[in-house]
């Protein structure tokens, strides 16, 4: 799974009989994708405490990170999450079809139930060197690139949808897209597993002369000290989304669809949406939104997954097995 557990509140570990949302301890399991630990190791006490307060009702909130598709495939199998916050919908989508949530779960909550956005971001090494300032820079010879790996990372997919709207989107042909692409992917020498990993690869082992990654990812590796020089957003980019949905087959079976709903309605709340403004997302909930937009890079043109034909026609031409993605990694190697 390439994930980890985190103890969130104490107690007894001791489930509640099925449709019991009253008793004194109640346990949840939130499973996300890697980036998203430093929002939720301050977001999960706050709702913890917060529904202590309302209901009487202790909870130990227990998380599990890792790759979005491998989150979404561990889930599954029998990973017994309560709320998914996954890197794309389109994982969520695989849950649907598996028959753990019901239909329509977008529209039980605001916002298409999209708790974050962010964008696709460049980090380069100090003074950036090889001047790494577009899209296009990404195919100039020897450039390397790290980018995690689209078929277990929620965030390499949207970095590869990044890269071929950067041709699509202005005017350029689907044969220019997939040249295009090829192109930067040759320039790939490795494929992590995940956006988390991808960070450590560039910034920790010193791999690669550009990192594509979660916008976030790189205001955090400024923050902290890892990235010396500023990082980019390129100025027409993909607008990533990152959605919240309760496990309906899970809950139901375990009794704890009513904290499992609260926990997913309280990632809207204008305290949690200010934590992940803070870790580096760009929130949903507009009043925080109007309240930090200066902290973020401004994109003139943001596309989206709707201009792909939405996630089913993504997966199936570009990501499925056999698809798109399949057979350019094969051209790149």
């Amino acid at each position: 799974m390439g994930g980890s557990l985190l103890l969130v509140a104490c107690g007894p570990s001791k489930a509640p009989p099925a449709g019991d949302g009253t008793s004194k301890q109640q346990e949840l399991l939130l499973v996300s994708y890697a980036v998203t630990k430093g929002a939720y190791d301050r977001i999960l006490p706050r709702f913890a405490a917060d529904w202590k307060a309302k209901t009487g009702q202790e909870l130990k909130i227990l998380t599990s990170y890792g790759g979005s598709g491998t989150q979404a495939r561990a889930i599954i199998d029998g990973l017994e999450a309560d709320v998914a916050t996954l890197a794309l919908s389109a994982d969520v989508l695989k849950l649907q079809q598996a028959g753990l949530i019901q239909p329509g779960w977008e529209q039980e909550l605001p916002s298409d139930s999209i708790i974050t956005n962010s964008t696709v971001a460049f980090l380069t090494r100090p003074g950036n060197p090889k001047g790494i300032r577009s899209w296009k820079n990404l195919v100039k010879p020897g450039v390397t690139v790290v980018t995690a790996n689209p078929k277990t990372s929620g965030g390499a997919r949207w970095n590869f949808l990044g890269l071929w709207g950067s041709i699509t989107q202005v005017g350029g042909s689907q044969q220019e897209a997939e040249a295009y692409v090829t192109s930067v992917f040759r320039n790939v020498e490795n494929l992590p597993r995940d956006a988390r990993e991808a960070s450590d690869a560039f910034l920790k082992r010193g791999q690669g002369d550009v990192l594509l990654n979660y916008e976030n990812e790189a205001i955090l590796a400024t923050r902290i000290g890892d990235l010396k020089s500023p990082f980019i957003v390129p100025e027409l980019n993909i607008r990533i989304e990152g959605p919240v949905a309760v496990v309906d087959k899970n809950v139901d079976r375990k009794g704890t669809r009513k904290a499992a709903e609260a926990l997913a309605s309280y990632l809207f709340s204008e305290e949690a949406q200010q934590v992940f403004a803070e870790e580096g997302f760009r929130p949903t909930n507009p009043t925080v939104w109007a309240r930090v937009k200066d902290r973020f890079a401004p994109v003139k043109q943001f596309f989206s997954v709707k201009d792909f034909g939405g996630w089913d026609a993504v997966n199936k031409t570009f990501f499925d097995n056999g698809g798109l993605w399949d057979r350019m990694f094969a051209k790149s190697r």
